[in-house]
């Protein structure tokens, strides 16, 4: 059933392929690889168990929030300080790395006006320089910018790059060894290639323009992975796999300190709203985060499951049905696989 789902999406070209990890506890429950993308020089590749994706916004979770869990359990970061505290220079006093990590911290979500792949802008000046659309604490509102901040918070606490000590501090010792900013040139070709832009499909270069013009190292956007090593991922925040990186509790701070729908960075089913694009099902407390090109992490520490989907749907453009399709994936797996 899921399976014959995501071929009818590869034929219907609602996505050109995907690949799809279900795992509850240690047990492989699904996984799959699927569909096709035209690379850069032009050439048709077959999505692999193994290919590369920009994974968009699922940076905020897969890099910037563990390399903040792990200076916040080396005391080295307080969730209530006040950004001020790191980078001076920031203008808002009452703003606190929690207020950032919620997405409350009352930056808007873009910068305007929107960046485009061509611009000369210095992002990082513009983020600073973003006068807030609301108060503190008055409402989730999702932003990049905030996340942007926290990427140069961590290079100012630990004189390291953001690239340098992610890759370092979290994905070598995770064995997280396909995830990385940056990616270099040899293993560009192993990545499915995102959106066209001027003749040319951007295949193994970030697809984010704000990621782009920050060298394609942000907080916000810039990794590339596979689902193996998101699965890796996965495994620990539940607990299914140890590791000696960041004590446990401040994983599970990352998913149970909430304000409204946000965690510290993940989104959080509350169990209430009407709709939600993972699909109503899942235990109360689940938790995750989508990429714009069309990738996503879901898990749920009840029931010990997480779902790794990768895709590259901005293939086809930016209008994708990836909310829809995600609700009805999510539903079906919980339905067919767990049930």
């Amino acid at each position: 059933m899921v399976d014959a789902y995501i071929n009818d999406l590869v034929k219907e070209q609602e996505i050109p392929g995907a690949v799809l990890i279900v795992q509850q506890q240690e047990r492989r429950l699904f996984s799959g690889s699927y569909g096709a993308y035209t690379a850069e020089d032009g050439s048709e590749q077959a999505i692999l168990s193994n290919t590369l994706f920009d994974l968009a916004s699922l940076t905020k979770v897969v890099a910037t929030l563990p390399s903040i869990l792990l200076l916040m359990s080396r005391n080295q970061v307080n969730v209530t300080d006040s950004v001020q505290t790191y980078l001076p220079d920031f203008k808002y006093p009452f703003m606190t790395i929690q207020h950032l990590l919620q997405h409350c911290s009352g930056l808007p979500a873009d910068l305007t006006p929107v960046v485009k792949r061509h611009h000369k802008r210095d992002i990082m000046q513009e983020v600073l320089a973003s006068d807030v659309v609301c108060q503190p604490n008055e409402q989730v509102l999702y932003s990049d910018l905030g996340m942007i901040i926290l990427g140069k918070v961590i290079e100012k606490v630990t004189g390291n790059s953001l690239k340098s000590f992610v890759e370092q501090e979290i994905f070598k010792p995770w064995s997280m060894h396909h995830t990385c900013f940056q990616l270099p040139e040899h293993t560009r070709r192993l990545a499915a290639s995102t959106e066209m832009v001027a003749d040319q499909f951007v295949q193994g270069i970030v697809h984010d323009e704000k990621a782009l013009l920050l060298d394609g190292i942000a907080g916000s956007a810039g990794l590339f992975s596979c689902a193996e090593d998101l699965a890796k991922y996965a495994e620990i925040w539940l607990g299914i796999k140890q590791q000696t990186v960041i004590p446990y509790d401040w994983l599970e701070l990352a998913y149970t300190k909430t304000f409204k729908t946000r965690g510290l960075g993940f989104e959080v089913w509350g169990g209430d709203d009407a709709s939600f694009c993972f699909g109503r099902r899942w235990s109360k407390g689940s938790f995750g985060h989508t990429g714009f090109t069309g990738t996503s992490i879901w898990m749920d520490p009840v029931q010990k499951v997480f779902v790794i989907l990768l895709t590259n749907a901005v293939h086809y453009g930016r209008n994708t049905n990836m909310s829809k399709i995600r609700e009805k994936l999510h539903t079906m797996i919980y339905e067919k696989l767990l049930i």
